[in-house]
C-alpha cells in the first residue's frame, strides 16, 4: 500500500470517533478531519472503497500482534494479556460507537469484514485454549471449539449498541471485562492465582497518537 494513503488512513482511524465520522463520505471526512477529498480520490474512487481499505488496516493491525509479538514459549494468559492490552489501545473501529455506522451504511462492506475477523480470532482463541490446557492453566474438561464459539457470541455482543449503548459502556471497559470473565472460566486455581497476581499491573488504555 502506498505509504502516503496509509498515513491518510490512519489520520482518518484515529480521529473517526472523536470527530464523529458517520458516513465516511470524503466530504464528510474532509469537513471533519481535513483531509481533502481529491487527496483521497487518487487512491479510491469512492466512500465504499475507502471503507474496504480502512477495515482492511484494521485488521491488519489486529494479525500484526501476532507477528510483532513473539508468543513462542510464552503461557497463554500472559498471551491473553498482551493481546487484549493490544486491542484495547490500538484498536478503534471496532468500538460500537464506529460500528454501529458503518452496519447502517455499508452493511455488505462491514460484514465482510467481521466475518473474517471473526474467523482470524476464532482460529487464535482455540489456540490459546490448547496451549493453556498443555501448560496446566487451563482445565482439562473444556471443549475448545465450544469456546471458541462462545468467546465469538461475547465479542458480537459488545458490538451490539441496543445491549451495551456506547455512551454508557466503552468498547475498552467491556472487553476488559469480557477478557477476564473468559479467564475466571477457563482456568484452573493456579491460573487464576496466576491471572489476578499479572492483572494488577495490566491497563487498557486507549493510544490516541
Amino acid at each position: 500500500m502506498d505509504e502516503h494513503f496509509l498515513e491518510l488512513l490512519k489520520k482518518i482511524r484515529r480521529q473517526a470517533k472523536d470527530k464523529k465520522l458517520e458516513d465516511f463520505t470524503l466530504s464528510e471526512i474532509e469537513e471533519k478531519t481535513g483531509i481533502l477529498q481529491n487527496e483521497l480520490s487518487k487512491y479510491v474512487k469512492d466512500e465504499k472503497e475507502l471503507v474496504e481499505k480502512l477495515l482492511e488496516l484494521e485488521r491488519q493491525k489486529f494479525e500484526d500482534i501476532f507477528e510483532v509479538h513473539n508468543f513462542e514459549g510464552v503461557n497463554a494468559i500472559d498471551i491473553l494479556l498482551t493481546v487484549s492490552k493490544e486491542v484495547a489501545k490500538n484498536f478503534i473501529l471496532v468500538s460500537p460507537a464506529i460500528t454501529v455506522h458503518l452496519k447502517q451504511k455499508f452493511p455488505a462492506i462491514y460484514q465482510n469484514h467481521f466475518d473474517k475477523r471473526l474467523k482470524f480470532i476464532f482460529e487464535k482463541i482455540q489456540i490459546n485454549i490448547t496451549k493453556g490446557i498443555n501448560q496446566g492453566l487451563y482445565r482439562e474438561d473444556l471443549s475448545i471449539e465450544l469456546l471458541g464459539r462462545l468467546y465469538l457470541s461475547r465479542l458480537i455482543d459488545i458490538h451490539n449498541p441496543e445491549l451495551f449503548p456506547p455512551e454508557k459502556f466503552s468498547f475498552e471497559t467491556l472487553f476488559a471485562v469480557m477478557f477476564e470473565d473468559l479467564v475466571r472460566s477457563i482456568a484452573k486455581p493456579e491460573g487464576i492465582t496466576y491471572f489476578e497476581k499479572k492483572i494488577k499491573s495490566v491497563k487498557f488504555e486507549v493510544d490516541r497518537t
